[in-house]
């Protein structure tokens, strides 16, 4: 394809389409002039036209970065009318009594391990970090991991697992014991110690909350890492306990109560995020 030229229409569907497949990843234009044989100038004129076709249907935007090592990069932002009416519709489809299963949970794999609703929660996670300078997304295995992935892929950053038990594959490992914050029961967390460089800045990303243990021992053993998090993103959060052992936290979701009596669950979209 390279070194053939292209009409604008095709230039510009290429543009946005290289971009969005690698979302916060600085393209430079000479890559772009060499693809499409086409001068910087006319690349500029399309980046353009991409950003306001972007931002017009409200499907992200694309930013120039300039200096030696500069180009372009596109983030999907989501906008909270856009986000609000996507939280909503995944609040409809849990709060229905059939996903009620024994000990008062609620079944959510089907929601989390779709590809498209965790690509949506992905970016709307994102968007609720994107001021921050985030290198790693850190998530718990196992439920969390479809959504940790795609807020990293939306970030442009790689997603580390913590596991509950060590792995021979994964060579020497950090392990702490935490409190689980619901349970009060002690449990083990572990980590490669190559997973994570010093001084990494970390966004720590989970399905569901209750009282904060499993987070809490996560920022614990980042402790041991010497690495920073920068903020802490989950799906779903419970309104009870009201007190939680972390603070700054962001949900996307509250889980205002399961009525086991009645088969009624009330959960509702966070109004509050960006």
């Amino acid at each position: 394809m390279g070194n053939i030229k292209k009409k604008r229409n095709e230039r510009i569907g290429g543009l946005i389409k290289i971009l969005s497949d690698q979302p916060n990843k600085v393209i430079t234009l000479n890559y772009f002039c060499e693809l499409f044989a086409a001068a910087k100038s006319t690349i500029s004129e399309d980046i353009v036209i991409a950003k306001s076709i972007l931002e017009d249907f409200q499907l992200g935007t694309i930013q120039t970065i300039t200096g030696a090592l500069g180009g372009v990069k596109y983030t999907p932002v989501v906008n909270k009318e856009k986000t609000i009416e996507f939280l909503q519709d995944i609040c409809n489809k849990l709060g229905k009594e059939d996903r009620l299963i024994p000990g008062g949970f609620i079944y959510m794999t089907d929601i989390i391990y779709s590809p498209n609703i965790a690509t949506k929660i992905g970016e709307i996670l994102a968007t609720q970090f994107y001021h921050k300078d985030i290198n790693y997304v850190l998530t718990m295995e196992t439920k969390g991991i479809p959504i940790a992935l795609m807020t990293g892929k939306a970030l442009g950053v790689p997603l580390v697992i913590v596991r509950r038990d060590s792995r021979v594959t994964e060579g020497s490992t950090v392990s702490i014991n935490y409190v689980s914050g619901s349970s009060n029961r002690i449990q083990n967390m572990s980590l490669s110690r190559r997973a994570l460089p010093k001084d990494s800045r970390v966004l720590i990303i989970d399905d569901f909350m209750k009282a904060g243990g499993t987070a809490k021992g996560m920022m614990d053993l980042m402790d041991e890492f010497e690495c920073k998090v920068e903020g802490i993103g989950v799906l779903v959060a419970t309104d009870q306990p009201e007190i939680k052992v972390v603070d700054n936290y962001v949900s996307l979701l509250h889980l205002r109560e399961v009525d086991i009596k009645n088969k009624k669950i009330h959960i509702a979209p966070n109004l509050n995020l960006k």
